[in-house]
């Protein structure tokens, strides 16, 4: 599945810009002129190292394919330059001000390695996101990067394949489909099965891989049927067909528990309309000649998804098997294709404000979300799930849609509409019954809340809350009104801090410099000395201070400060501390002796 994507000699940076310029043929000579001069510069920054310099010409390219504007195209060529002797001030006065800023806000967002830690991987998601709401485009060219890296992963050690290969299906493929990019998406996926399963990427391509003259009789059959029966019509249709993608592949395979040579819906085939109602006489016609299986039609023209994708699905029993049909217009075939990348298109310009990013479900989430304060990174892997996981769409009693993560309930559904609907929701109904306020919603559902003027959001709710935003409204309810709420995310805050006022005082000391104090890591209860036990990572305490033992459920007893402000936050401590002391060892004379 790697691609070799130039011919020319890698030594030669002039052929391989020859060779760019010949595929993305649809620049100005100005435009021509600018990239050249971000290529001949990267180049020498690169020590005219091909190694590194093809590298951005091939993420440039993938880019060029989206025929995205001449800024991003410099961008992505200089997206590595700021690790070279070369400042974002230079590039803004070399290329101006757009793409300094991408280059900037591209070399912010760094990703995981597998020895990242959480804290680290919060905080990368976070640029991530605020990149997102802030310009498009430089996540635009990180996909590209980490596209053209999946393609040439093979280069890495087995075990940085998998790290890498896992931050792909976890992020960067998700994100890629709620930006609407599906070529993206699905060779991303595809990859990092690859990497992270390869011997069920290996069975599930020799099985795609067989009979393929049996495959391609049965499936041009088809396609013959439905243009046949379009031409009656007066119906210019253009159909391609496919094995479905390895990585969708393995879902169905997982979902029913199936092997892969057991699966028979492998095949799908697209029909692109010129219009909207042609689609329509299309699946209509589609479904007189074939038995639609139930449940297996969606229509995604009316009820578009949250990343603008249209098109109209359907599955029947074509000769005794199943196969998928998907009907769209030229325009939708394109937003489906390449997503907010097709907003970007050369011809259009390459003024920012032409992106209609309003259209698009994540940007109206970021928007809202980045008025939050992300105080930690419980709640901002609330965010990143609520962004990044499937979503499912429901409808409100007047037939609005509303988009929500999958496993979503009622109480996320009532702040999805208002928060003013959500402080004040006690009950709810779904397809006309009544459900409890955690059930996970289900695609499609018509779903109507109930509301008190007197209700007001509990702490209960707080727990089953799925999205952010619920979450979010709540806890600021619950903080400003409720004097008993465990506020979690303020200990983590907290705790945090006390870690680093800890490590600041510990960095202070000289090199070298000894403590005063003798090293005591033994407590005692009364006389008694030999307890098994832990210290308490929010205070880290210290000889001599006070301290006190809390006996968790899952930890057994945890030694705090006193004063911690973690433990003073825990309910019902008093029934489960203990009075401890420090219990300082033999060693302790001869300090004193010294």
């Amino acid at each position: 599945m790697e691609k070799a994507v130039f011919k020319s000699d890698v030594s030669k940076p002039d052929e391989l810009l020859k060779e760019f310029f010949e595929f993305a043929d649809f620049f100005s000579e100005e435009d021509k002129k600018r990239i050249s001069d971000a290529w001949n510069c990267y180049v020498s920054l690169s020590g005219n190292d091909p190694e590194k310099y093809v590298h951005v010409l091939r993420v440039a390219l993938i880019l060029a394919f989206n025929k995205l504007d001449a800024d991003t195209i410099i961008a992505a060529i200089l997206h590595n330059a700021l690790s070279y002797e070369i400042t974002p001030e230079d590039i803004e006065k070399q290329f101006g001000p757009v793409v300094s800023n991408l280059v900037s806000g591209a070399a912010k967002i760094s990703f995981f390695s597998k020895a990242s830690n959480t804290s680290f991987q919060a905080d990368s998601i976070r640029k991530m996101m605020f990149a997102l709401s802030d310009d498009v485009r430089i996540i635009l060219i990180k996909l590209a990067d980490r596209l053209d890296k999946m393609r040439h992963l093979k280069n890495l050690e087995n075990e940085n394949q998998r790290a890498v290969a896992k931050e792909v299906i976890e992020i960067w493929a998700p994100l890629a489909d709620r930006l609407g990019m599906q070529t993206e998406k699905n060779e991303l996926e595809d990859l990092s099965l690859k990497y992270t399963n390869p011997d069920v990427f290996q069975q599930i391509k020799a099985i795609v891989s067989q009979k393929q003259d049996e495959r391609s009789a049965y499936l041009k059959a088809a396609v013959d049927k439905i243009t046949e029966q379009a031409e009656k019509l007066n119906i210019e249709v253009s159909i391609s067909s496919r094995a479905k993608h390895f990585y969708s592949i393995y879902q169905k395979m997982r979902k029913r528990n199936v092997e892969a040579g057991e699966l028979y819906d492998l095949l799908a085939l697209r029909v692109i309309c010129n219009t909207t109602t042609e689609c329509y006489t299309l699946i209509g016609i589609v479904h007189e000649m074939w038995a639609p299986m139930d449940g297996r039609f969606k229509d995604y023209i009316a009820m578009p998804k949250a990343n603008g994708y249209q098109s109209l699905h359907t599955t029947v029993m074509c000769q005794g098997r199943p196969l998928e049909i998907q009907v769209r217009t030229k325009e939708m075939h394109n937003m489906a294709e390449h997503g907010v990348a097709s907003h970007w298109l050369y011809k259009k310009g390459t003024n920012k404000d032409n992106v209609n990013e309003s259209q698009l479900g994540i940007f109206n989430q970021l928007q809202e979300l980045k008025k939050s304060n992300f105080a930690n990174d419980s709640f901002f892997n609330e965010l990143k799930n609520d962004l990044l996981k499937d979503e499912i769409y429901v409808f409100t009693p007047k037939g609005d849609v509303i988009h929500l993560p999958q496993g979503a309930n009622a109480i996320d559904f009532a702040y999805a509409i208002h928060s003013g609907v959500g402080e004040k929701i006690v009950g709810a109904k779904a397809n006309g019954k009544i459900i409890s306020l955690d059930e996970p919603l289900k695609n499609t559902q018509i779903i109507e809340v109930f509301t008190n003027p007197q209700a007001h959001p509990t702490e209960a709710q707080y727990k089953i809350a799925k999205t952010s935003k619920a979450r979010q409204k709540i806890h600021s309810w619950l903080t400003q009104n409720n004097v008993d709420f465990f506020d979690e995310r303020k200990v983590e805050k907290d705790e945090e801090e006390q870690k680093r006022v800890h490590h600041r005082p510990k960095a202070k000391k000289k090199e070298g410099e000894e403590e005063n104090l003798p090293k005591v890591e033994k407590i005692k209860i009364g006389n008694t000395s030999n307890f098994i036990f832990s210290f308490a990572k929010c205070c880290s305490p210290k000889y001599p201070e006070p301290i006190v033992a809390y006996l968790s459920r899952l930890k057994g007893m945890v030694i705090h400060s006193k004063d911690c402000y973690v433990y003073q936050r825990i309910r019902n401590k008093d029934e489960r501390s203990l009075e401890v002391d420090w219990a300082p060892p033999a060693v302790n004379s001869d300090h004193k002796k010294k």
